[in-house]
């Protein structure tokens, strides 16, 4: 299980280890935590008092100080991974539940055409909606989107990265999450 760290505004930074988190807890870097603790790293015995080391380690933790951090930028980065798990692997032109071995990312606005690859030009299809639509736009192919496109915030990007998330740590990034976003549903 991974530790989400947030900054000290309770902004989402990244997601660590439990080592990792428990050297954070050691060199006195914790502003505040959230959750019951899931892990408990046991160290070696004081001599003077026989009383044995340990670290509890919360699944959500807030370092002190300023966090150097990628999720700072404005836009996550596209993948097909988390493009899937944002359509929820829905074709959107078919509306068929997918494997993620049987889809792909489309363009709505092909590349060759001067499309972007962004997350407001990117959605999920099948590979035979993919096909059949090929180098044209959606209506060129008499195909409608079941669906739009959008860019997930920090949030959801968490979300979106495929962890295994504790129901602690979904509840906070949920909180933060749109109301009208697919990951609701």
């Amino acid at each position: 299980m991974e530790v989400l760290q947030l900054d000290v505004s309770g902004r989402p930074q990244a997601w660590i280890s439990a080592k990792e988190a428990a050297c954070i807890y050691a060199s006195d870097g914790i502003a505040w935590t959230l959750g019951n603790a899931f892990y408990v790293l046991r160290g070696g015995t004081q001599r003077r008092t026989g009383v044995q080391s340990r670290i509890e380690v919360h699944p959500i933790i807030a370092v002190r100080g300023a966090v150097p951090s990628r999720a700072w930028r404005q836009t996550p980065a596209l993948s097909n991974p988390k493009l899937f798990a944002r359509d929820r692997h829905v074709c959107a032109y078919c509306g068929g539940h997918f494997h993620v071995d049987d889809l792909t990312r489309e363009h709505i606005t092909p590349t060759s055409r001067g499309g972007r690859d962004t997350w407001m030009n990117c959605i999920t299809a099948c590979r035979p909606c993919n096909g059949r639509k090929g180098n044209r736009m959606p209506e060129e192919a008499h195909m409608s989107l079941l669906y739009l496109p959008y860019v997930p915030n920090l949030h959801e990007d968490m979300i979106l990265r495929g962890r295994r998330i504790l129901v602690d740590q979904m509840e906070f990034l949920l909180a933060s999450v749109p109301r009208h976003s697919r990951l609701h549903g």
